[in-house]
Parts: structure tokens; sequence; C-alpha cells
């Protein structure tokens, strides 16, 4: 689908093209929320988030960039890449056309950085790869980032955003569930933090594992959080759901997450919530990370 344009004549001779004075085009993102059309670069510049409040979606590399100390970014395992484990039809071209959509080769990024000037691991899902979906590579990312936190003694800050296991890896993708969970337990289990930003959307496996299993739990404003979307539940149950039901404001009002942390203010409390918790290091500690 072609973004909607905002035609505008140039303001000056600076905005024109040169060829023949022709109009200047302003791509516009529509607000779901408000309905108010923002020029695209204005929203960049806004962290991707409207004047209403409403938070679009935001790829991993500029989560990284707006949460972590500038320059501090170390990428982990970039050697890991998906393939069709069980012949799967047409999962190849998918794949190819995740990474064209994406710029990435994989739904999660993984590595070590500073929020703060404290030391962590971190992943970031990727929205524009399957929508964030995992399958036997992103387990098994996330399965070694925990265990690199546990080796080096490090907190874990992960952001979530998926529509679920990977159907085309099938039962492969579901033991996910498992092998995550298990690596976030040994970290606990050795004393360490994990705190989880779960963004819109995050469901399926990945919210029945390592999502939902963090220290703290935060989440950002009206992000769509559960295992089954609403619908299904609807066409289930036969019955329809409370307002807002899965929604981010609910969750915290039944208990499921500790806080919502509008994107703005992430890094803010993501430093204080490190900072807190951060164990003493000795000078020869080396964490070969930074």
């Amino acid at each position: 689908m072609i973004p909607k344009g905002l035609f505008r004549q140039p303001k000056n001779e600076l905005e024109k093209s040169g060829l023949g004075g022709e109009e200047f085009v302003e791509i516009t993102q529509t607000c779901p929320k408000c309905g108010f059309e923002t020029p695209m670069s204005d929203l960049r510049n806004q962290n991707e988030v409207c004047k209403c409040g409403y938070h679009f979606r935001m790829n991993a590399r500029q989560r990284i960039a707006l949460v972590t100390d500038e320059g501090s970014f170390r990428e982990l395992f970039t050697e890991e890449m998906s393939k069709d484990v069980i012949g799967f039809p047409n999962y190849e071209e998918k794949l190819k056309q995740a990474k064209l959509k994406s710029g990435e080769d994989e739904a999660v990024i993984c590595g070590c950085a500073k929020i703060g000037g404290v030391e962590c691991a971190l992943f970031v899902m990727e929205p524009n790869f399957m929508i964030g979906s995992m399958g036997t590579v992103v387990g098994e990312k996330i399965t070694r980032v925990f265990e690199y936190a546990t080796e080096k003694s490090l907190p874990v800050v992960g952001y979530t955003v998926s529509g679920g296991a990977r159907m085309q890896e099938g039962i492969m993708s579901l033991m996910q569930m498992a092998k995550t969970s298990g690596a976030v337990k040994r970290h606990s289990d050795a004393g360490n933090l994990y705190v989880v930003v779960l963004t819109d959307p995050t469901t399926g496996g990945v919210s029945a594992s390592f999502a939902m299993e963090g220290d703290i739990i935060l989440s950002e404003p009206g992000a769509l959080i559960g295992f089954a979307g609403p619908r299904v539940i609807e066409q289930t149950i036969r019955k329809k759901l409370p307002e807002g039901f899965q929604r981010a404001e609910f969750l915290l009002e039944h208990g499921f997450i500790d806080a919502i942390a509008p994107r703005n203010e992430q890094r803010e409390l993501l430093s204080k919530i490190l900072s807190i918790h951060e164990k003493p290091h000795c000078e020869e500690d080396n964490h070969d990370c930074l």
C-alpha cells in the first residue's frame, strides 16, 4: 500500500527540485487514533509518537538508538539466520521478502550496551520481519543472550513485538517457548535482573513465554498483549469482550504488567531501574562487551 501523500507548493527556492520548480511532496502518516496526518519526517523526530500520544511501531535499530548510550551497543550472534527446516512451501521466498522489507537478517537483534552508564545485555524484536514471529533462530538468539548475561552477570533488557510462533517452522518454533523460558530461569536463579518492555503487538507463543517472565514488566501505551487475539477469543467463547481487553491499560489494571512507559520516558526509566539493581563489579571483571 502506497503511503498517502500531501502535496503543497514549495515554501522557498531551496525546496524546489531544480527541475522546473516541481511541487514538493511530503509523505504523511494518518494516526488511527485521532485521524491527524503527520509528516513522516516529524514522526521520526517525535520517535514515531503522534501528538495525541498514539505509538506507531518502531523498528529495532530505532529502539536501540533511543534507549542505549551513544556508541555503546555491540551486536552479538549475527551469524544466526533462519532457513527452511521443515520444507514449508514458499518459506525461503518469505524470508527473502522479510529481509528486504526490514533490512535485517532476522526478527530479533541481540547485543550488549550501556543504558545510563549501566552495562546490560539487550534483545530487541523487529516488527518488519514477519511481524517479529519466533522461529528457531529467534529462540536461539534470545536463549544465547540470556546465557551470555548469566555468564557475565549482567541484567537483560528486552523489547518484544510479535505475532507469535512462526508457523512455517512448525513444532520447532513452539519448542522455543520452553527453550527461552529455561534460559530466563537460569539467568534469574543466578540473581540477575530481567526487564522487558512489551510493544504492540506482543502475542502468541512469545507472550506465553519470555515476554511475560520479566522481573519488571513494562509496556508501551495501547499495546495489544495476549496469547490469542480478541476476535479469536470472542468466536470461541461466543461472548463480547470488555472494552480495551488485552490492551496495556487493561493489563495494568488487572495486575499483569507493572507499569506503562511512554516511549519518550523509557530511556530514563530503564536507566533508573538498572542503576537501582546494579551489581558491584571488581576492577578485574571483564564483560568483553564494550
